[in-house]
């Protein structure tokens, strides 16, 4: 694992049973819950999902095995508080397509960016609408669908300026009262043409 305090790296070559322990729909759920809305216990987290206590108890602590959380100060002393040791999880892509593992990890962390989003739509429009965030968010916020013609460098050329320029702002607005948390979801997935003959990878003689 390499690792800061704020970037856990998944490497699938040594991380095997980490891996293996976050491809699970609601670990993955637990654990975007407690980095967006910071610390909380099975039973709060319970009512959040719609999962029992006892479902919640035994991923967190599975979650907490493999270093994804931690232990937090304690509410009271009835029931231990979780908190998520990192911001963000990532991983190379490349990496991740050479094990059967490593390919149903990212299949599935992808599928729940894509549910994050929905629930962050809903929770973003109710906001709005009931004036817990003010008139100046209405212009800036919304969803891009966009389709140009890039090659794989210039995508990766993308996807560095992005976290360059995202992590510029993030501390510029550190300090600022008026920063509120957004949701920023960049998805960058190249399609081929229908037309485009399947290959099973080989190159032809």
């Amino acid at each position: 694992m390499d690792s800061d305090e704020h970037r856990r790296v998944l490497d699938p070559e040594h991380d095997t049973d980490a891996l293996k322990a976050l491809t699970h729909p609601l670990r993955i759920k637990l654990l975007g819950l407690l980095r967006q809305d910071g610390p909380a216990t099975a039973s709060e987290l319970a009512a959040r999902t719609g999962e029992s206590s006892a479902s919640t108890s035994y991923h967190l602590r599975v979650l907490a095995k493999y270093a994804f959380i931690a232990e937090a100060e304690h509410r009271d002393g009835r029931e231990r508080r979780w908190r998520a040791r990192h911001t963000v999880t990532s991983w190379s892509n490349e990496a991740m397509e050479s094990s059967d593992a490593g390919r149903a990890f990212v299949s599935l962390a992808r599928r729940r960016q894509l549910e994050h989003l929905e629930t962050s739509l809903a929770r973003h429009e109710a906001d709005m609408a009931a004036g817990r965030l003010g008139p100046e968010w209405v212009e800036p916020s919304g969803i891009s669908d966009l389709m140009p013609r890039l090659t794989a460098e210039s995508l990766t050329e993308f996807w560095d300026t992005v976290a360059r320029k995202l992590e510029e702002l993030t501390a510029r607005d550190a300090e600022d009262p008026r920063a509120e948390h957004v949701v920023l979801l960049t998805a960058g997935l190249p399609l081929a043409p229908h037309d485009r003959e399947d290959t099973d990878g080989d190159s032809a003689s």
